[in-house]
């Protein structure tokens, strides 16, 4: 959750297209020509993609579907996401990010599309909406790491938390809208009509992406092969203790409280809070909470990033506890309205942490593993959603969903470097490349002095990876 993200490293300077904004420009200098077009872009799948989500569960049951089918529904849309993902963030660090983007676009509007003439035409046996389903996720697969390194290569380090907290801010707010508006729609006309609305944000995106610039990325210099940079990928996650025990917690945390959402939240709805417009109500308002905390995080800059991120990744299972009361609407409402709040801390922070501590070049691909440990468990967890209901209750099994968010959250409060990882300010970052340009000048005087480097001696990179890990 997440949710991961130069050969220069973190803090080189890289040209942007706000750089070369007009002075009279009204936007801010971080927000430039492909920051906006990606913002926008956001905006409108956000919008599209928060109703479909209840729209596909919706279309499941009113085919006579049950808890099972709608998991499988669930399961069909992330076992995809999860074995593409590598192969995604591989390749958007070697192709032009902007055009992978675009292409995932064109297939997840063909296959809304798809799905969204069936629903309304019929009613589409499982398999059907799975395959559907399925395409969908793979286009996932190929654009999240290709978009999420192409945000990060647009921002300057000073101010990518801002930046990252105002992209958050619009993507959910226009969450809000369409979980909101999805549910009103699946209740009064329908969940085909959603499909084929999110098949139209998917197509407009896409136009929007096009025009994206990349002539200020370096060319990739030719690699070993996919095998290679996908373990040159993994070392750099690997040798981050702070990335790879996030990147295990939300494997468990993302894999409960998708169960949750995607097939216990619509079951609860149906049998408690009156259906698909009050479930669609709540998660709005989870939505309005992300809006809330990513405004905090405009404004705020916490020092210790992933120290205060995980300490708001509590609240994630208040949700989770509420449905297993189950509490009245306006409780839920206002328990997914904090839970919103606190989470979008740790997503800024995150993202924060990813955008000061990755190489722009690798930033596709670390992203990549951050999504697939994240999404891993989730086909799993939600496939065998329906069974766990059966075997134990709804209740037990939210509140198992709700205990194991709070238990892997403790235990990644262990590692030191979570608890140590701070925020580069620019005095850190002046002193670092200061500290790196002195060893790199004492280097090059012992390259002339010396005939043999002594073996295993540290060198300027390895010092500035440490200084930037620990601020």
């Amino acid at each position: 959750m997440r949710l991961a993200w130069r050969s220069g490293g973190s803090d080189s300077p890289r040209v942007t297209s706000a750089a070369t904004a007009p002075p009279h420009s009204r936007r801010p200098t971080w927000a430039g020509r492909n920051y906006t077009l990606l913002t926008a872009a956001a905006v409108v799948t956000s919008l599209g993609s928060n109703g479909a989500l209840i729209a596909s569960a919706f279309a499941v049951l009113d085919t006579g579907g049950d808890s099972s089918d709608v998991g499988l529904l669930a399961a069909a849309r992330t076992l995809p996401l999860v074995l593409f993902l590598l192969i995604g963030g591989a390749l958007a660090d070697r192709l032009p990010r902007h055009r992978v983007m675009v292409a995932a676009n064109g297939l997840n509007c063909v296959s809304q599309a798809a799905f969204a003439v069936l629903v309304l035409t019929g009613h589409p046996p499982l398999w059907q909406m799975m395959v559907l389903t399925a395409l969908c996720g793979m286009g996932q697969a190929f654009f999240s790491p290709a978009s999420e390194g192409m945000l990060l290569s647009t921002v300057r380090g000073e101010e990518a938390g801002r930046a990252f907290a105002f992209y958050r801010m619009a993507m959910q707010g226009a969450g809000i809208g369409g979980a909101a508006l999805g549910g009103a729609l699946i209740a009064a006309i329908g969940p085909g009509w959603v499909l084929a609305v999110d098949a139209a944000a998917f197509a407009a995106a896409g136009s929007l992406r096009g025009f994206l610039d990349v002539s200020h990325i370096p060319p990739r210099a030719p690699g070993g092969g996919m095998l290679a940079d996908l373990r040159e990928g993994w070392r750099e996650v690997i040798g981050r203790p702070w990335l790879w025990s996030i990147i295990l917690q939300f494997a468990v945390v993302n894999a409960v409280i998708g169960a949750a959402e995607a097939v216990y939240g619509p079951l609860v709805a149906r049998d408690s809070l009156g259906g698909a417009g009050p479930w669609g109500l709540s998660l709005a308002a989870f939505g309005a909470g992300t809006v809330g905390g990513a405004l905090i995080m405009t404004r705020w800059k916490p020092r210790r990033l992933l120290l205060t991120g995980t300490l708001c990744v509590f609240p994630l299972a208040l949700p989770s506890a509420a449905l297993a009361v189950p509490v009245p609407l306006a409780a839920l409402v206002g328990v997914m309205f904090f839970s919103g709040v606190l989470v979008e801390t740790f997503g800024v922070s995150w993202m924060t942490a990813l955008h000061q501590e990755i190489p722009e070049d690798k930033f596709s691909r670390v992203s990549a593993y951050d999504w697939l440990g994240s999404l891993a468990m989730l086909p799993l967890a939600t496939a065998l959603a329906g069974p766990a209901e059966e075997a134990f209750g709804r209740t037990a099994s939210l509140w198992g969903c709700a205990g194991l968010v709070a238990l892997l959250t403790a235990a990644v409060l262990c590692v030191p470097d979570v608890r140590n990882l701070t925020r580069r300010t620019p005095a850190d970052r002046t002193a670092a490349g200061l500290a790196a340009s002195g060893t790199a000048a004492t280097d090059t005087a012992a390259d002339v002095l010396t005939p043999e480097r002594v073996p295993g001696a540290g060198t300027s990179a390895d010092a500035e990876s440490s200084v930037g890990r620990l601020g």
